[in-house]
């Protein structure tokens, strides 16, 4: 006997397969790298944390942050008189505006000799830019024009980095998740250097820091934050990891952004707290798309904000992207993952693609109406123009798009926000 109990007369022995039936066919998952990412403390309140965290690397600190919001905050008081009864000194720098590499470079030179154990970056994208930059330039004492890229010589960056811990005090930009510093130089280039080395050892975010963000900035850098969900969602290097981060970064996104922008909410703020930093995470992963390859040259020619840029051509980049790979590539995995947006949006699971695809096109035409999103020209950007723009758009985030559009595609998106 074989010790097993008997069935039950007329009782069918169930196997395992039987019991759980293969419901789909496994696709295959192509190889892909996962880069550095810093440790991560998220939620209201966590700012309190800061001293500890930073006195792990020192006692002697550079904050950067911006030129006056943070430091003449209730939060930066507060910041500035925990960090003093830890016993820790600090020295400052402010950054006006985006920062250039001129910026860097002299912040570098005055710092020269100062023992700074700990670069703390507070603010927007742009003191987080700021900040990675110093902190890695400080103990090689190089230019940043030696690595920036497609700038001077791009001579390989190898360190050694200050350890450097960021703080958000926006929903936008992600740059406490990446490895690059944007740096403009108005009129001529906007550029990044960009290395592992640069990636914060932590990403201090507290949504509870955005409670004094103005509607116009909550705008633009919610925008900023989805489009960077959605190139990367779409993205030729996209892969299965950054596509579940994407998915709940977009639908955080689409539920906190407009109640955000109407009135502020603690559960507004962390949803877009969130959605940026998983943003972040993403474009580090897989690149990002044609609005990021526009807003590039956009950004360095003229005074837009990056924000601005990305929430006034995400829709009509959108729209041709779409247009492009219906025409071209109907069965591409672009199209498919435009369509999910889209069901997910609309919450009608059945919605046939190419209309779930318009439902995403007309709720972001909704956003930029409602967000109140400016045009190109208000910034100075003529038809005559666009050539210039689309020509030096090609590098960069353009080559992960996930179609190659023509100038003719590049310039009526254009064209269409004049």
């Amino acid at each position: 006997m074989s010790g097993q109990p008997a069935a039950d007369a007329g009782e069918q022995s169930a196997s395992p397969a039987a019991a759980l039936p293969l419901i789909d066919t496994p696709t295959p998952i192509a190889p892909f790298a996962l880069a550095r990412l810093p440790r991560i403390e998220f939620g209201a309140g966590v700012l309190d944390k800061l001293p500890a965290i930073a006195g792990e690397f020192g006692r002697r600190l550079l904050i950067v942050s911006g030129r006056r919001s943070f430091a003449e905050s209730a939060s930066g008081a507060r910041l500035f008189a925990d960090l003093r009864r830890a016993g820790l000194t600090f020295e400052q720098v402010q950054v006006a505006g985006e920062p250039s590499p001129e910026l860097v470079d002299g912040a570098v030179a005055s710092l020269r000799g100062t023992p700074v154990e700990v670069v703390v970056g507070i603010g927007g994208g742009s003191a987080l830019d700021a900040a990675k930059a110093i902190a890695g330039l400080l103990r090689t004492g190089h230019s940043v024009l030696d690595h920036l890229e497609g700038v001077g010589p791009e001579i390989p960056y190898q360190g050694p980095a200050t350890p450097f811990i960021a703080v958000p005090t926006t929903a936008g930009s992600g740059s406490e998740a990446t490895k690059n510093a944007v740096l403009t130089r108005t009129g001529s280039f906007k550029k990044s250097f960009r290395h592992d080395k640069l990636v914060a050892e932590w990403a201090i975010v507290d949504p509870e820091l955005l409670a004094t963000c103005p509607p116009e900035l909550i705008a633009a850098n919610g925008l900023d934050a989805f489009t960077q969900l959605l190139e990367s969602f779409v993205a030729t290097r996209a892969n299965p990891l950054t596509d579940a981060l994407a998915r709940a970064g977009i639908m955080a996104a689409r539920a906190a952004l407009g109640e955000l922008y109407r009135q502020q909410s603690a559960a507004a703020r962390a949803q877009m707290a969130h959605a940026s930093l998983l943003s972040g995470i993403c474009l580090a992963q897989t690149g990002l798309g044609a609005v990021h390859g526009l807003a590039s040259p956009l950004g360095a020619f003229f005074p837009i904000p990056h924000g601005v840029v990305c929430g006034t051509l995400v829709a009509a980049t959108t729209a041709a992207n779409i247009a492009a790979l219906e025409a071209r590539a109907p069965e591409h995995a672009a199209l498919r993952k435009y369509a999910e947006v889209g069901r997910r949006f609309a919450r009608q699971k059945g919605l046939a693609g190419p209309a779930a695809r318009r439902y995403l096109v007309d709720c972001l035409l909704h956003w930029q109406d409602e967000l109140a999103l400016p045009r190109l020209s208000a910034y100075g950007v003529r038809s005559d123009d666009l050539p210039r723009v689309v020509a030096a758009s090609r590098a960069g985030s353009m080559l992960t798009n996930p179609v190659v559009l023509s100038d003719d595609e590049l310039g009526g998106i254009l064209r269409e926000r004049l």
